[in-house]
């Protein structure tokens, strides 16, 4: 049976949306598949999530915007409502990881990366963040930082992923699926 991991994200001007592609092509790559889910559809082909998807996976991918260092709304109001599956364990020694994006490089991707986590660990998953193996992540000038794949979009939102950022992404979606696929 094939490695599902579900790529869970909310996206405002696409930036996140670019990066879940890239991290679902990484997970497809590696043979497994890669379910592709938001948290409200905003476009015909999108997918929302269910807390069966959660149950049922074998690894999460979980990317917002960052929102003043923090998790979009949407995103929060969706855990809000997962209470019943941490109380029968049901997300325990999942791996995941996170991933985010903002208008400006100092502008807390590393924070929400960091609240990204927290429903996670509460769950009981198995958070892997982006090791130092990953050359793109010591020289990138954009986005990457050890806690999660992250991208710089600009003032305006209009910077495409960098090629530092792309390979992060990768990075995370094969990591993440080789993990998965060792504790399937």
């Amino acid at each position: 049976m094939s490695t599902t991991i579900v790529v869970l994200y909310h996206s405002s001007h696409g930036s996140v949306e670019a990066m879940a592609h890239e991290i679902a092509e990484s997970i497809e790559q590696q043979g497994a598949t890669a379910l592709l889910r938001t948290f409200v559809a905003k476009n015909p082909h999108d997918i929302v999530i269910s807390k069966d998807d959660l149950v049922t996976c074998d690894g999460l991918a979980f990317g917002t915007p960052t929102r003043f260092g923090m998790m979009a709304a949407q995103a929060k109001t969706f855990w809000e409502t997962t209470s019943d599956l941490w109380l029968k364990g049901q997300l325990i020694d999942k791996p995941a990881c996170v991933f985010s994006s903002s208008s400006s490089m100092h502008g807390g991707n590393e924070a929400t990366l960091l609240n990204l986590s927290l429903p996670l660990l509460h769950h009981g998953m198995m958070l892997m963040g982006v090791p130092y193996d990953v050359p793109e992540l010591l020289g990138t000038e954009t986005g990457g930082t050890p806690y999660g794949a992250s991208h710089v979009a600009g003032s305006n939102n209009s910077s495409t992923l960098s090629k530092d950022e792309i390979k992060i992404c990768q990075s995370v979606g094969k990591r993440l699926t080789q993990v998965a696929s060792k504790l399937k």
